[in-house]
């Protein structure tokens, strides 16, 4: 596996885009443009980052990846909280990488509750952007055959595996989604109600977003079990990614995932 440092690397370049904020039900509260401007200096050895919103500038220098945030080999990452903790605040920023474009969800919670998602879209300046849908039910199922490979924050050797997931909906407008991964099957049922997914048994939300993007949330993070943030991109009809951000029972955070499956 490269190093974290050239995985950063991958991300070089300007991108523009837009911060779509949203509430925890899917709502627009705020979109604002944006320029992000990645670049190497010091034959590779530090990484100068420059993000114009609006009218504010933030320049900062990276010369080493910090303990919160992983690089997968193509350069997608995810960068968050390694602790859950009361009355503090808590989420993660997922981000896929591919060709042009770049697709970052950022998740929100405080005090233990979702509380808002910002989702960035971008491409490479100077460069033609692909418009895709927003999401829908309908174009997720099937069944759709993956590879997972899953790293962890000590750098420990990544584990390699095979997915399957099954997407239907029932007779009463159900969808029932059954994963197989790691000689497990889970299976699921969720509620359909607009751009929303409702998985009761777990409390946990499926949001259906601009651009191909979902984010899987537990709308209350508890403190005593394990939990695990999501977000999937449908970059073309067959073929999706999906990035998992996972906690155990104590609240650390001990692994990320990247599943990259297409549609059988």
């Amino acid at each position: 596996m490269i190093s974290q440092w050239n995985a950063f690397l991958k991300n070089l370049g300007e991108w523009e885009g837009s911060f779509t904020h949203l509430s925890p039900q899917g709502e627009l509260l705020k979109d604002t443009q944006s320029l992000l401007s990645l670049e190497a200096l010091n034959d590779n050895q530090t990484i100068r980052l420059t993000l114009c919103l609006g009218e504010d500038k933030k320049v900062l220098e990276y010369s080493s990846v910090g303990n919160s945030i992983m690089f997968f080999e193509n350069g997608a990452f995810c960068q968050g909280s390694i602790q859950l903790a009361p009355f503090s605040d808590f989420g993660a920023e997922f981000s896929f990488i591919h060709e042009n474009h770049r697709l970052r969800l950022v998740q929100l919670f405080n005090n233990l509750k979702l509380s808002k998602f910002v989702l960035i879209r971008e491409h490479l300046s100077q460069t033609q952007p692909v418009q895709r849908p927003t999401l829908k039910v309908d174009a997720l199922l099937g069944k759709w055959i993956g590879e997972a490979v899953t790293i962890y924050p000590d750098l420990r050797e990544p584990d390699r595996y095979s997915t399957q997931m099954d997407l239907k909906l029932d007779n009463d407008g159900k969808l029932i989604q059954s994963l197989s991964f790691a000689s497990r099957t889970i299976t699921s049922t969720a509620t359909v109600k607009g751009s929303t997914l409702f998985f009761e048994d777990n409390q946990i939300q499926v949001l259906l977003l601009p651009d191909g993007a979902s984010v899987t949330s537990p709308l209350q993070a508890d403190l005593h079990k394990p939990l695990f943030l999501e977000v999937g991109w449908l970059i073309n009809p067959n073929l999706r990614q999906r990035m998992i951000r996972s906690y155990n029972d104590k609240g650390e955070w001990v692994n990320l995932t990247l599943v990259t499956e297409r549609k059988n």
